[in-house]
C-alpha cells in the first residue's frame, strides 16, 4: 500500500466498532417470545450476525409464521433495541484507540450498518463515537443490505471517496463481501470464534483470525498507513 495517501474507513457497527450483539439477541428473543416464539437461543442469534435488522426479521417471520406485518416486528424491536443500547453497549478498548487515532490524523471515517439509523445514532452519541464519524449510513437508506454493497458505496459517495480509496472494517461474513463487492479493501476482524476460514473473511486485505481478543490498534494503523 502507497505511504502517500490514507485512505477513507469506513466501520460496520454492531460486532465491529460494538459488543452490541448482546442486546441485538435479547431485543430479537422479546419480540419473539411476544408472538408465541419460545427457545431463541443465542446459536440461532449468529446466523444474522452481519445482516440488517429487515432482512433478519423476514426471515424469521417466514420461519416461525409470524401474522404480524414485517414493520410492526421491525418496530418493536427496535424499540427494544434502542431501550437496551441506551442503558449500556460497550465500545470494543482497541476499536476506540483505533478510531480516536484515526481521528487525530484526520482520517475521514464513516460507520455503515444494517442497523436503524436511529440505533446508529443512539449508540454512537452514548459511546461518544459519534464526534470521530463525518458519515453515518443506514441500510435503511439503500436499496440492498449486506452482502450487497449498497450501504458502503453510500458511504464513499458521501465521504467524497472513490470506493478504491477506502478500507472496510468488519466483523461478519456478509460485510466482508459486501466490501468485496464494493471494490474496497478489507480488515476483518471475526465476531464469533472459529468463522475465521470463511471464505469471504480468507479474501479480505488484512484479517484477525482471532477477532477482537487478537485486534490491535497499532496493527491495523500500521497496515492502513502502509507502515507494515
Amino acid at each position: 500500500m502507497s505511504t502517500a495517501r490514507t485512505p477513507s474507513v469506513i466501520f460496520d457497527l454492531d460486532g465491529t466498532l460494538v459488543d452490541s450483539e448482546p442486546n441485538y439477541f435479547e431485543a430479537g428473543r422479546r419480540v419473539l417470545a411476544a408472538h408465541g416464539v419460545l427457545g431463541f437461543d443465542w446459536a440461532e442469534h449468529t446466523e444474522f450476525i452481519g445482516i440488517g435488522t429487515r432482512e433478519t426479521l423476514e426471515i424469521l417471520r417466514a420461519r416461525y409464521a409470524i401474522d404480524a406485518p414485517l414493520d410492526e416486528l421491525l418496530a418493536a424491536k427496535n424499540r427494544f433495541y434502542l431501550e437496551l443500547a441506551r442503558a449500556s453497549t460497550d465500545v470494543f478498548p482497541e476499536m476506540r484507540r483505533f478510531v480516536e487515532r484515526l481521528s487525530a490524523e484526520g482520517v475521514p471515517m464513516a460507520v455503515a450498518s444494517g442497523s436503524s439509523r436511529a440505533a446508529i445514532e443512539a449508540v454512537l452519541e452514548g459511546t461518544g463515537l459519534a464526534a470521530h464519524m463525518a458519515v453515518t449510513v443506514s441500510a435503511e437508506e439503500v436499496g440492498r443490505g449486506k452482502p450487497e454493497p449498497d450501504v458502503f458505496l453510500e458511504a464513499a459517495r458521501r465521504l467524497q471517496a472513490a470506493p478504491g480509496d477506502c478500507v472496510v472494517l468488519e466483523d461478519a461474513p456478509p460485510g466482508a463481501a459486501a466490501a468485496n463487492a464494493a471494490g474496497m479493501r478489507c480488515i476483518a476482524v471475526p465476531y464469533v470464534a472459529g468463522t475465521s476460514d470463511e471464505p469471504a473473511f480468507l479474501a479480505a486485505d488484512l484479517l484477525f483470525p482471532g477477532g477482537q481478543r487478537e485486534f490491535t490498534a497499532e496493527a491495523a494503523y500500521g497496515w492502513i498507513t502502509g507502515a507494515v
